[in-house]
């Protein structure tokens, strides 16, 4: 039996292929025996905690791969986190210092929050919370959560059609939703309390049964409140909580080689795709030209609006998309000219050089479409990074290419009329 309570207290952890015990025993006196935690079991516990804690924070600084940050652990307990290209530190500190522990409970009726402030003793299994509004409120709720904020799967901001104001929409599991609804249906009338934090940020009355798995949380949310609030909802709660030890701003000097090098890469390598497009394809090649400074100051627009950090990766695949997007004209443009040798006029052999390259043009860019579509779900920081901006790229190359492009040459068809030749 002791042997037995010597066993791993978690779900077998191994470690290099052999079980540890998590528990050692000491004979005291006679049938008196204490158990006490041995020391890899606390360092093995430390290590997860700090490890659990990286991913999470990551979800919560760079949830789509495009910041970029450095997330490391320094030492047995610090976790050390770089951002480049922040403009809020306190958002970010904001992120970093809220455990976000989530749970729904029922309010207790029986007895107002303002009678256990001035001493009247809360009924028992019922415990005292305050909101985090100003001037706080308090309430009265059950110690035991009626759904656990651990089956949340999803979090989104969302605005409420009567008001627009800002509001948070959640989403549970399947197990958290059917617990959810056969609470609600049951507890019809009365209100409870969404707890986060050890802090009411809602207290809404059940109106109905909810059983759809998904609910939402009102409250005074500004915009920038809400969707802070649902990134921390998305990545989960902290395993422990967890405080800033210290804050540096480091300027741009230490990297401005690399990101110098990176950009000089990537206009040398525009220039010489636009000065071999022109040599090749003549007028046609300017029409390319034009569809590519497009297809780049699209994708900085997109990069720009999801606040995108521009870093090597992300210099990676722009210049990539440089080359995928120059192909995308390269294939046209070929068959164009294999239908004008075959003796067909200008016109229609533009019209089926475009139609006929478009399935091996959809067919090359789906492919690597899905390559970073997997590098974004398997990677994570700067893979994801470069994934994004490349699964970007392909987006805005094929449209460059068979909208803008095609749109140009049309435009000039239409100004020359019915054309013997082409510039191509």
């Amino acid at each position: 039996v002791l042997q037995g309570l010597a066993q791993p207290v978690t779900s077998g952890v191994l470690t290099s292929f052999e079980q540890r015990n998590d528990l050692s025993i000491e004979n005291t006196e006679g049938q008196t025996f204490v158990l006490l935690v041995t020391a890899d079991a606390i360092a093995a516990r430390n290590t997860r905690t700090v490890q659990q804690s990286i991913e999470i924070i990551r979800r919560r600084v760079d949830e789509l791969g495009t910041t970029e940050p450095t997330i490391q652990r320094q030492g047995e307990k610090r976790i050390l986190v770089q951002v480049p290209g922040l403009n809020d530190p306190e958002r970010l500190k904001a992120l970093l210092g809220q455990t976000a522990k989530m749970n729904f409970h029922l309010v207790d009726q029986t007895v107002s929050g303002y009678d256990v402030v001035n001493g009247k003793r809360p009924p028992a299994g019922s415990r005292l919370v305050y909101s985090d509004t100003e001037p706080q409120v308090p309430y009265v709720i059950r110690r035991r959560a009626m759904v656990s904020g651990e089956r949340l799967v999803d979090a989104s901001v969302g605005f409420d059609p009567q008001t627009n104001a800002p509001e948070v929409n959640f989403r549970f599991d399947a197990l958290g939703g059917r617990k959810f609804g056969e609470v609600t249906q049951a507890n019809v009338g009365r209100p409870f309390a969404i707890v986060l934090d050890d802090k009411i940020i809602s207290a809404p009355i059940i109106q109905t049964a909810i059983l759809g798995g998904s609910g939402r949380i009102t409250g005074n949310f500004s915009v920038e409140e809400a969707n802070d609030l649902a990134i921390l909802l998305r990545a989960g709660a902290l395993p422990a909580p967890m405080s800033i030890l210290e804050e540096r701003t480091v300027g741009p000097g230490l990297g401005a080689d690399s990101v110098a090098a990176g950009r000089i890469a990537l206009i040398v390598g525009f220039v010489a795709v636009i000065g071999f497009m022109i040599v090749s394809y003549s007028l046609f090649g300017v029409f390319a030209n034009v569809a590519l400074i497009a297809n780049l100051v699209l994708i900085m627009a997109i990069l720009s609006g999801l606040q995108a950090t521009l870093t090597l990766p992300g210099i990676a695949g722009i210049v990539l998309t440089v080359g995928m997007a120059v192909d995308a004209n390269v294939l046209i443009f070929e068959r164009i000219r294999e239908e004008l040798a075959s003796g067909k006029n200008p016109i229609i052999a533009i019209d089926m050089g475009y139609s006929r390259a478009l399935g091996t043009i959809f067919d090359a860019n789906v492919t690597t479409f899905l390559a970073a579509i997997i590098l974004f779900q398997l990677g994570s920081g700067p893979i994801r990074g470069f994934a994004i901006t490349l699964a970007i790229g392909i987006v805005t190359s094929v449209f460059t290419a068979f909208v803008l492009t095609r749109l140009l040459v049309s435009l000039w068809l239409r100004r020359q009329g019915k054309p013997e030749a082409l510039p191509l």
